[in-house]
């Protein structure tokens, strides 16, 4: 069955945040080497995108445990994927096999989890993050109308992600944590202009980050305001995620939702970091306050971001199943 019928159906679960897993693991600068980075200048240790090449065994796992919990999508791990990113580690050019052998990791997973239960078709989201430089705004206080990237430079290093995601074998684009409009729209340019040479189109899922309490992202936007900035584009659905836990994205979600014409998406954090970077909510506690966007009828696709994991997923899934998913379509204004 297509996604977009599923979708009418129920409410379906994104995995929970990849970087929270991996940290258990407790990597060393040797996991992210092999024989062909073995003399490599710069330091690899954090670069976790790069760990689908040097160590697949845990990519995969962290894939399969998000499944197990309930999971109908997982996210590759590839949110660093673009050579913007990959820049700050001098791998650019490892850029197309990080996204091909992500894609490729979770695709054998979710084929192998759907085999075991047809009735549950698992799906793959290839994810592609905002890149660290934002061309809405300068980095420079100094000099407010400079910029570290251009628009152009956005569209080449989103159209090469999404290329490689693609070979390797995903069911949507999600663009993701979106904290500056202009960037998400050189992506949208780059994937529309990738699907007319391939002579094929992906389903798109957008997710914007409102950064903090004034309610907008950190180019400026408010929710209505980032949701407009987007329905250009033929999307799967449009959502939010990360900056902020359950509880405070709640009314940013309910813009979304009533405005939307696309399937809603959420996932938020597991609360808010503690002194230390951590994130203390519980699983128990997460579903409960995320239960919230379910009785109002707020979402389509709901997960989780940092912090969270395979035991918030799956305290999240039991809770969703309770419920009906958003009506899309129904849109004031």
């Amino acid at each position: 069955m297509k996604i977009q019928e599923l979708l009418k159906e129920r409410i379906l679960i994104l995995d929970g945040a990849m970087g929270t897993m991996i940290q258990r693991h407790k990597l060393e600068e040797k996991d992210f080497r092999n024989e062909s980075l073995k003399n490599h200048t710069h330091s690899l240790k954090g670069n976790n995108d790069l760990l689908s090449i040097t160590r697949p065994d845990i990519i995969k796992e962290i894939h399969r445990l998000y499944f197990e919990a309930g999971a109908d999508i997982i996210e590759t791990n590839t949110f660093s994927g673009t050579t913007v990113a990959q820049a700050d580690y001098g791998l650019e050019h490892l850029v197309y096999d990080i996204n091909f052998q992500s894609a490729k990791i979770a695709r054998e997973v979710a084929d192998e989890m759907t085999a075991k239960n047809p009735n549950k078709p698992r799906f793959v989201a290839g994810s592609i993050g905002p890149t660290n430089k934002t061309a809405s705004l300068s980095p420079d206080v100094n000099d407010p109308g400079y910029r570290a990237i251009t628009f152009d430079e956005l569209v080449v290093a989103f159209k090469d992600q999404a290329r490689a995601l693609i070979d390797g074998g995903v069911d949507i684009l999600l663009l993701e944590t979106i904290i500056d409009t202009l960037n998400v729209k050189a992506a949208l340019f780059a994937i529309e202009e990738l699907y007319d040479e391939i002579g094929k189109t992906y389903p798109i899922m957008v997710s914007g980050t409102i950064t903090d309490a004034s309610g907008r992202t950190l180019s400026g936007q408010t929710t209505e305001a980032f949701l407009i900035s987007v329905q250009h584009m033929p999307l799967l659905s449009v959502g939010l995620n990360c900056a902020l836990g359950a509880a405070a994205l709640r009314p940013y979600l309910q813009v979304m939702a009533a405005k939307s014409p696309y399937f809603v998406s959420a996932y938020p954090n597991a609360g808010l970091p503690n002194e230390m970077g951590q994130y203390d909510q519980s699983p128990v506690a997460m579903a409960a306050q995320v239960e919230e966007f379910c009785k109002e009828g707020l979402v389509n696709i709901l997960g989780g971001c940092c912090g969270t994991t395979p035991e918030h997923i799956k305290a999240i899934a039991e809770m969703a199943a309770n419920y009906k998913p958003r009506k899309i379509g129904v849109v004031s204004y």
